[in-house]
């Protein structure tokens, strides 16, 4: 720890404070709703090759939607790093007229309020891409290298809710290249979604379904002629929120806490008839450990064994498929691990009141790397995801700053000897 603490006296004046903001107001200057990713790409390409590393490289993973990925070189080799994250946000739909007149009408314009960088993507996740270079920027400035060997890779197609994009197009892609070699298969990694400088080394998993009732219209003078899709709509919500009761009573799990079934939606009727269609959409929370393939059995059984009227039929649709067909899969990296102490130890240096273990409360790509490819990968970034998706969205600056140097200390520390001890 005594080193450690040296080494944060060393580099926290070397620490340039408007450049590391310059630098995350150019990320949020540049748009990259989901599907758009590519002058974003463009840029952190050019933030990599002036930082020195190898390897640049811009691939598309889509039609004019790249990937970036880069290698900075390590003093003790022998070991690789991962820091990686998506490059694209959600839509900025609203935005602008619930701050008009005021300094963060844009939401591009990183505007400086309150403390806090406000702006599209700024939480979810830019501020965690920027930490990523500016730290290692940092480095440099003090004449020191990484630790080990660093793959940055930054990808595309992770956030959802734009038409025909957000099924994580961008990390198969990379997960491919890992597979094949054509990049170094890291030790460890930090996909850098907002933690509020926590470490994340769990999170759920998670399906989405839509539940298509059907029976039969009529006139509503002769509603004995129909069968009552909303009616029975009404029986299948009765079972759905039962079998939520039921997965709520199970143990929860430490720190992502206990499974449940949300329902989201309900649609039916809309004439003056018998409603002849009823469409439920639901998303279930599954706990590390759990199979996607037993919940949806599971979720199926519970609306099947719904009392329902003769003439009455029952589909299900998965439209949210990410590692698995069915949906996200959750992911459990070992919170003892030395690299995630070697993490938290940096992030309490400069801030003893983080790094602290806890739970995902969301899903992102983190299981391609831990469930697919074995490789221990945690969460860690400022930001706070609950302002994440906002009109609110911003990082406070300080948190910002912090993390540089906490990702830096980090950097130094990390070589062969946090991997398996």
């Amino acid at each position: 720890m005594t080193q450690t603490r040296d080494l944060v006296a060393k580099l926290r004046p070397l620490l340039d404070r408007e450049a590391a903001l310059a630098l995350l107001r150019r990320a949020v200057g540049m748009p990259s709703i989901t599907g758009t990713e590519a002058a974003f790409a463009r840029l952190l390409a050019e933030e990599l090759t002036s930082l020195g590393a190898e390897q640049v490289t811009l691939t598309d993973f889509a039609a004019g939607r790249p990937n970036v990925r880069g290698v900075l070189r390590g003093s003790r080799g022998g070991s690789c790093l991962l820091l990686t994250g998506h490059t694209d946000t959600v839509h900025v739909r609203g935005w602008t007229e619930r701050w008009a007149g005021t300094p963060r009408e844009s939401p591009f314009a990183a505007a400086s309020v309150d403390g806090a960088i406000w702006g599209r993507g700024v939480g979810d996740l830019k501020a965690g891409i920027c930490t990523t270079l500016a730290a290692s920027r940092l480095l440099a400035a003090a004449g020191l290298t990484p630790g080990s060997d660093v793959l940055f890779a930054f990808i595309g197609d992770e956030e959802s809710g734009e038409p025909g994009t957000g099924i994580s197009l961008g990390i198969k892609a990379l997960v491919a290249e890992i597979e094949a070699g054509a990049v170094p298969r890291p030790d460890f990694a930090i996909y850098v979604e907002p933690t509020e400088l926590n470490v994340y080394p769990a999170q759920m998993g998670f399906l989405i379904c839509d539940i298509t009732v059907t029976g039969r219209s009529a006139y509503f003078g002769v509603p004995e002629l129909g069968v009552d899709a909303l009616k029975a709509a009404h029986a299948v919500l009765s079972a759905i929120w039962a079998h939520s009761a039921a997965l709520e009573a199970r143990v929860p799990h430490p720190l992502v806490g206990r499974p449940f079934v949300l329902v989201t939606g309900i649609e039916g009727g809309g004439y003056i008839a018998v409603p002849g269609e009823c469409r439920i959409s639901l998303i279930l929370k599954l706990l590390p450990g759990e199979s996607l393939d037993r919940a949806v059995s599971g979720l199926e059984t519970a609306v099947r064994a719904a009392s329902v009227a003769d003439g009455i039929s029952i589909s299900f649709a998965y439209p949210a498929g990410r590692d698995h067909r069915f949906g996200g899969t959750p992911m459990e990296a070992a919170p003892d691990l030395a690299a995630v102490g070697l993490l938290r130890e940096a992030i309490h240096a400069i801030r003893p009141d983080r790094g602290q273990i806890e739970g995902a409360p969301y899903w992102s790509e983190a299981p391609f790397l831990t469930n697919r490819l074995g490789i221990p990968t945690v969460y860690c970034a400022p930001g706070d995801i609950r302002n994440c998706h906002t009109l609110e969205e911003h990082v406070v600056i300080d948190d910002y700053l912090d993390g540089i140097l906490a990702f830096a200390v980090f950097l130094a520390g990390f070589d062969r000897s946090a991997i398996n001890s």
